[in-house]
């Protein structure tokens, strides 16, 4: 490879990193917000929660429904044309959720902004797996996922320092619009662009439900990642909740679930960077993977004894949770290593929008224990999270290796 496409896939990495810290940012603004927000707009303490899940399943529905939609366009059309799309959707809908006045245009906005969200990631991933080469490739998505979840633990500290739920939704409009103006110097994927004009079958989907052995490995690609938005959701995004069951003296309310996602997300950074060494080391996706899910389920037993001590356990425990969700980068590379080329963007997309949009399922359950079988917030979370882990694990037993696979092929 000469210097002049060193410096361009130099340059993609860094554009997909910082795209990926803009993606997180505005994906978790909303529970950054969510309590001073949704007081904001008049609603009551106690249905704070309520109507905070409500509206979390309207992005994650947007997420998955434009999970397909960019990944069929970046199949079709190529990776860049979701880049630009999807970045202009969110950027434009969270830019106006600083202007909502009634909860169902916060609804319809915060849909809008899911389905953009949904494209930018694996649009990303796409290019730069099939732009390196076999021994880099998982080094710069550990790298990308690495630097782009700090984009969380940047917008908390914003979030604190600026205190106004609207001007941070301007903010994060802003950051989508300035990241348009980088997407300029990225080159498309050469490896498509030598498919495009020879297949047919680009994102055609029905490829995925052809064989039984393809639709396992998609499920399969999907469910091993579905612990990782367990853990930000219900141990995070609503750590209010759950530190109230734990009976824990936690202050303002507002500010637990900003410390709470700032610091699963600074686990997250680390852990992401060390799960993609490790499988580097090992040169293997697998193993790798397996390591951190062991570690995760013991954290998760140590956070019942000490998360439920004080806060700062409390929060030193959901530190390490972040750790143990810290897959996140070498789930991606497996989904995008583990399907040929005309279907590659597609799955890159539509894998983490799915895993997002199982928050959908994982409240629908998390209610459903707490409310309906009346187990309260700690018997709920911990009910989904054995489900939730167990998928996980059925889903490894049925994945291929991909360390080093050759990406240059088509189903």
């Amino acid at each position: 490879m000469n210097k002049s496409n060193n410096k361009g896939v130099t340059i993609l990495v860094i554009v997909a990193a910082l795209g990926y810290f803009v993606d997180v940012f505005d994906l978790l603004l909303f529970g950054m917000v969510r309590v001073s927000s949704l007081r904001g707009l008049g609603v009551e303490d106690h249905l704070l929660e309520q109507i905070g899940l409500r509206l979390d399943n309207w992005q994650m529905l947007g997420m998955l429904l434009g999970g397909i939609f960019w990944g069929i366009l970046g199949d079709k059309k190529g990776r860049l044309s979701v880049l630009f799309g999807s970045i202009v959707t969110y950027s434009i809908a969270n830019t106006l959720n600083a202007f909502v006045t009634t909860i169902p245009q916060y609804e319809f906005l915060r849909f809008i902004a899911g389905f953009g969200l949904a494209g930018e990631l694996g649009a990303g991933v796409t290019l730069v797996n099939e732009s390196m080469s076999k021994e880099k490739r998982g080094l710069a998505t550990a790298f990308i996922a690495g630097f782009g979840v700090l984009g969380a633990v940047f917008g908390c500290l914003l979030v604190l320092w600026v205190q106004d739920w609207k001007t941070c939704y301007l903010i994060g409009g802003g950051m989508g619009f300035a990241l348009l103006i980088l997407r300029i110097s990225v080159f498309e994927s050469g490896m498509y662009l030598s498919v495009k004009e020879k297949t047919h079958s680009l994102g055609d989907m029905r490829i995925l439900f052809r064989s039984r052995e393809k639709f396992i490995k998609y499920l399969a690609v999907i469910a091993l990642a579905i612990p990782i938005w367990y853990i930000v959701q219900l141990y995070a995004k609503y750590a209010p909740e759950l530190a109230e069951a734990l009976g824990l003296d936690y202050g303002d309310k507002k500010k637990v679930a900003i410390y709470a996602i700032m610091t699963v997300y600074g686990g997250l950074t680390i852990g992401d960077v060390s799960c993609g060494l490790l499988s580097n080391y090992l040169k293997s996706r697998k193993k790798a993977i397996l390591t951190f899910l062991c570690i995760l389920i013991f954290f998760i037993a140590i956070f019942w004894w000490i998360g439920r001590m004080n806060m700062t356990g409390f929060y030193t425990m959901i530190f390490l949770l972040g750790f143990g969700i810290g897959y996140w980068a070498v789930f991606m590379s497996t989904a995008a290593e583990s399907f040929g080329i005309n279907i590659r963007s597609t799955v890159a997309n539509t894998a983490p929008n799915f895993v997002r949009g199982a928050v959908i399922g994982i409240n629908f359950l998390y209610i459903t224990f707490k409310t309906q079988f009346g187990w309260g917030t700690i018997g709920a979370n911990l009910a989904v999270g054995v489900i939730c882990i167990g998928i996980a694990f059925w889903a490894w037993t049925q994945l291929e290796e991909t360390y080093g696979k050759d990406l240059d092929y088509v189903e």
